[in-house]
């Protein structure tokens, strides 16, 4: 195995074999993950850009067309994917990859997935450890593109310095967006597959309900299969990113958490626990919750 020295300037100097090593080495524990992430020259002037949504809103097929607009003016992207976790082997699904075959040549960009690893809003630890990683080589910008799995995708905002929530007509009229939780945390809405019905109206009634509040936040419409739209969003993710420094403490904060979070819960292993539970839920009297204060205390 090459040295962590040499991965690290191999990567800084944009080399995607070295940087998917690190990835690996990091999303694993693989020793020396801990030294590398303690070393790791992050270049915080990388924005990173959170896109996230309900299931079903063309998310994958989005990032695809960003990456071809992007790759059109030279910009150098990377894409980390966050797939639903297998219950079966604890890994990622892989769907995203499939949805962005046509980037896998593109020397421009670069595509990692990584399953959400138990955490229900899509951002584990893990996530922000590898996109720390990924701010250590010479990228224009990130992607984090989450799993739709409704409100506790606010979690989001605690790694993204702009967060795009995705939208199709059929989501629904602004007022039950705004319930689902997504609406707290946007920084741009993009109205996806805007040539279906009903599309117009429903841009419309969510700029309304979002400009009766505290901030502008813009609405776009794209088509993402066809590149329609396409455009005038990477113009508005390009833009300057500015960072208020109490939103920042905010970004610090929630990061540090989920990174103490993940210490702590370092010792269990899920392959040991459902080894256990195959065994003691067989008894007629099993209580999951006697078990976990058992599992807890051990």
């Amino acid at each position: 195995m090459e040295e962590p020295e040499n991965l690290l300037s191999l990567t800084k100097n944009g080399d995607f074999r070295a940087l998917a090593r690190l990835l690996t080495l990091v999303e694993n524990d693989i020793s020396p993950a801990g030294e590398i992430l303690k070393s790791l020259q992050s270049n915080n002037a990388i924005p990173v850009i959170g896109i996230t949504g309900p299931p079903g809103a063309g998310k994958s097929t989005l990032v695809n067309a960003i990456a071809t607009e992007l790759s059109k003016a030279d910009k150098r992207l990377a894409i980390l994917a966050i797939d639903p976790t297998s219950p079966f082997n604890f890994g990622s699904l892989l769907g995203d990859r499939i949805r962005m075959a046509s980037q896998f040549t593109n020397p421009n960009v670069f595509i990692r997935s990584l399953a959400t690893r138990g955490s229900l809003g899509g951002i584990s630890a893990k996530t922000i450890e590898m996109v720390d990683v990924l701010k250590a080589s010479n990228f224009d910008m990130i992607i984090v593109e989450t799993v739709g799995v409704g409100q506790s995708e606010v979690e989001i905002a605690g790694l993204a310095d702009k967060t795009i929530v995705l939208l199709v007509p059929e989501s629904g009229d602004g007022i039950q967006n705004i319930k689902s939780g997504l609406m707290e945390i946007a920084d741009c809405f993009v109205v996806n597959k805007a040539d279906r019905a009903g599309a117009d109206e429903f841009a419309n009634n969510l700029k309304k309900t979002i400009h009766g509040g505290t901030k502008t936040i813009p609405v776009l419409k794209t088509v993402a299969d066809k590149g329609a739209g396409v455009p005038e969003l990477c113009k508005w993710m390009l833009s300057d990113i500015t960072t208020k420094q109490n939103r920042r403490y905010f970004l610090l904060a929630e990061k540090a958490w989920r990174l103490i979070q993940q210490q702590r819960m370092v010792d269990v292993d899920r392959v040991g626990l459902l080894s256990r539970l195959k065994i003691e839920a067989a008894d007629d009297d099993f209580n999951i919750y006697r078990f976990a204060d058992r599992y807890r205390l051990e």
